[in-house]
Formats: C-alpha cells, structure tokens, sequence
C-alpha cells in the first residue's frame, strides 16, 4: 500500500485564563477532540492503533499562559484555511483561541526541532523592585551561572548563563515585579521556574524567589545568520506594560473539555 499524501497545516493559538491550569496533554486531547469535530480530512499513522499526525511544539508548563503555542497537522488532502482558526475556536474551550493557520512546506523543520528561543513575561513575587533590578544587573554581568538539575536521580551542574539572551525590568505588578526574558531551548534550555532560582543564585541577598504571573509572549526560530522569526508571524499583543498580571492562583482547572 502507498504512503498517503501529506498535506501540513501548522497552526498558531494562544492559552490564557483558567485554561492555563490545564496540562500540554490534556489540550491536545481538546485539539484531537476539536479536529473530528470539524471532520477534517486528518492523516493517520499506521499499526494497530492508528493516531492522527499532529505534532505540538515544546510543552507549556501547568499555570502558564502564552500568546504563541503552535501545532502541526498533516491533512490527506489540501483545505481552505481562510476561515479554520474560526471554526476550531467554536470547537474550542474559551481561553484556547487559534489566531492564524497556514500551509507549509514539505521537509519543513518540526516545531521541536526548530525552536531555539521563547520570550517570556514573568512575574517575581514579593520582591522590592530595587533588589530584583540589583538582581537583574547581577545576572546580566556575571559570566557564568551555576545552576544544579536533576535528572534521572541524577544531579548535574550546568551554566545556564548562555541561556539567558535578553533580559530586561519591565515595571512593578499588583504582587511584585515584572521580567521580560528571552531565554534559549537549544543547546541548552532554561525553564522559567529555573530562571527563577537563577536569579536567587546570581543575587544571594534576594531571598524567597518565586515565580508568579507567567506568559510566553513568543517563540523564535534561528537562521544560519542569526536572523529569529516566528514559526507563524501575527500582529502584536498589547505592550507588556499594559499586561496586567492575575492575582496568584494555585487552584486546578476544572471543566476544561466544553466547547464554547
């Protein structure tokens, strides 16, 4: 039997509110959900348990919001895709909203393997302004940065210093202060929450560190020259200045797999 054509549609959405409490497998699922809903001509892989071909980029953490989460879906047959954010965002659980779709070309990097930077907005709690900028300064001067993970039971010690690209103050919130931070995922990646302890490591002062308010505000691809751009470009969101983080909230998601 021949291989059935593939047509690739990648699609860029945006998780925020009470969704956010909901895991990077569970909004698949609500995808998987969405796209029989819409029955589209969806390719499926072979064996004994056949699964559509989609393909999600790198995992957004439990309580994190984004304005720029992306998802590759391989089609048997070429669609219109003028109205297809619409129509998945009525098969969609309010907070997932598909902001724009469009073909791409076979051979195509996979999202995994093409992200080599996010920028995100995060919020430290229940710091002083003047210490986080101290912080900020501290980091952004140092030439390396210790940070211990664990892995398979295992505790190692990298520099995370390269990972940090950009970093900047961005003003002070209702519960504390607010960063803008672009942070890499390849060769090394640095999680926000790693970022965090960071920030306590190049600052020993600031004592108490913990992640508030977050949101991916953009993912980024990088040519042989240095060059980043979006998987999907779309306007802008507001200006971090005029996002507002939600007053902390620890409580769990429930209820996420109505439609709108």
């Amino acid at each position: 039997m021949s291989p059935q054509p593939r047509f690739t549609v990648r699609l860029r959405f945006t998780k925020q509110g009470k969704i956010r409490f909901t895991s990077h497998r569970d909004v698949a699922r609500l995808f998987e959900r969405a796209l029989r809903k819409l029955r589209l001509p969806i390719s499926y892989s072979e064996g004994f348990s056949p699964r559509p071909r989609v393909s999600f980029g790198l995992a957004l953490s439990v309580a994190h919001e984004s304005d720029a989460e992306y998802l590759d879906i391989d089609l048997v047959t070429p669609i219109d895709l003028e109205d297809l954010p619409s129509r998945l965002c009525e098969a969609l659980p309010d907070g997932l909203t598909v902001v724009a779709a469009q073909h791409i070309e076979p051979g195509t990097a996979s999202l995994q393997e093409a992200i080599s930077s996010c920028r995100w907005l995060i919020e430290v709690l229940d710091q002083p302004m003047d210490d986080v900028t101290a912080a900020v300064s501290t980091l952004l001067n140092a030439t390396e940065l210790p940070l211990e993970r664990q892995r398979k039971g295992k505790t190692t010690v990298v520099d995370v210093r390269p990972c940090v690209l950009e970093l900047e103050v961005v003003g002070p919130t209702p519960n504390g202060v607010q960063l803008a931070a672009l942070l890499s995922t390849e060769p090394v990646s640095l999680r926000p929450s790693e970022f965090i302890s960071a920030l306590s490591i190049a600052e020993p002062s600031l004592t108490d560190v913990r992640e508030g308010w977050v949101r991916r505000t953009h993912q980024f691809t990088t040519t042989s020259d240095g060059h980043r751009s979006e998987p999907i470009a779309v306007p802008e969101p507001s200006p971090a200045t005029e996002q507002t983080p939600e007053p902390a909230d620890s409580s769990a998601m429930a209820g996420a797999g109505g439609g709108r």
